[in-house]
């Protein structure tokens, strides 16, 4: 990637650009799944009173954003978004890399996500970054694939 990223984690006054580009990012999986999936339709404004969001921006402009939940013995990765315009440029791999360094910097040796099982191409990155599938979920909006790397 030759793009020059600044990071930044987010402030409450993001809210709006943190949906504008997730409900961006997800677009495409809503044909596939018939359904918004759960990132497009979130509270921003109460997920950035909860959760730590750090946002990627190139030239100034928000290009990628990822969420993270500190739980009781590991961070949980609750979203990554690209936005389409973005895609393809290493922003995501950049994102989970530095999940990981957040999760060790808290002391964490085990980082954790989730994802639609329909969304193959996700749980194939998640695999070659080191992650692998604890179990599926089935649950009333299709089945959920639960994945987890030790750091």
């Amino acid at each position: 990637m030759d793009d020059r990223v600044e990071l930044r984690q987010a402030m409450a006054t993001d809210a709006a650009a943190i949906r504008e580009l997730t409900r961006a990012a997800y677009a495409k999986w809503v044909p596939l799944i018939g359904r918004e999936p759960k990132p497009m339709t979130a509270n921003y404004e109460e997920a950035l009173a909860r959760h730590r969001f750090d946002l990627a921006h190139i030239d100034g402009t928000l290009a990628a954003l990822i969420e993270t939940i500190r739980e009781a013995d590991h961070l949980l990765v609750e979203n990554v978004a690209v936005s389409p315009s973005f895609q393809g440029r290493g922003l995501g791999r950049k994102l989970m890399a530095h999940a990981e360094t957040l999760a060790k910097a808290m002391g964490f040796g085990e980082l954790r996500l989730y994802t639609n099982q329909r969304f193959a191409e996700n749980i194939a990155l998640y695999r070659r970054l080191g992650y692998r599938v604890d179990r599926e979920e089935v649950v009333p909006a299709g089945v959920v694939t639960h994945m987890s790397k030790r750091l």
